[in-house]
């Protein structure tokens, strides 16, 4: 198991499409990642459950986003700003797993402090590979920022 500071990864997941959010969990599943993987469906939900307001309370601090680009209600662009803005929030590593191949998307979110962009293979070997790359640099490679 990956472990920061002794303790389970935990990983957020900001995904509107059910199909992609199950692809990313038999992805997860088949490159043996054995960390807390907790999924929001929309921007929203997702600055809540990172502020811990509402239904979130008690959600854990992720360690790692995953996060969509187009989401209902908030933009996952609109996230990254608000998270990247916040002192408190900023730290976390941002993983853009997104269909978006255009240009200006793909600037906006480096502009916006997004650690890294990654266009959603619609093949499921190669979504699959790209997951085990996600889960094996940001789990296994990097150092995470610990936790304030």
């Amino acid at each position: 198991m990956n472990t920061t500071d002794g303790r389970a990864i935990e990983i957020l997941l900001v995904e509107d499409s059910p199909s992609d959010t199950e692809l990313t969990l038999e992805a997860l599943k088949e490159a043996k990642v054995s960390n807390h993987l907790n999924i929001v469906e929309d921007g929203v939900l997702a600055m809540e459950f990172l502020r811990r307001q509402g239904q979130f309370a008690t959600a854990p601090r992720p360690d790692l986003i995953m996060l969509d680009l187009n989401l209902p209600r908030k933009s996952g662009r609109e996230v990254l700003a608000e998270l990247k803005a916040d002192p408190s929030l900023r730290a976390i590593p941002v993983v853009v797993l997104t269909t978006s191949r255009a240009e200006q998307d793909i600037l906006h979110v480096y502009n916006l402090n997004g650690n890294c962009y990654i266009s959603k293979p619609v093949d499921f070997r190669q979504f699959l590979e790209v997951v085990k790359s996600i889960q094996h640099f940001w789990l296994t490679v990097v150092t995470l920022p610990p936790h304030p």
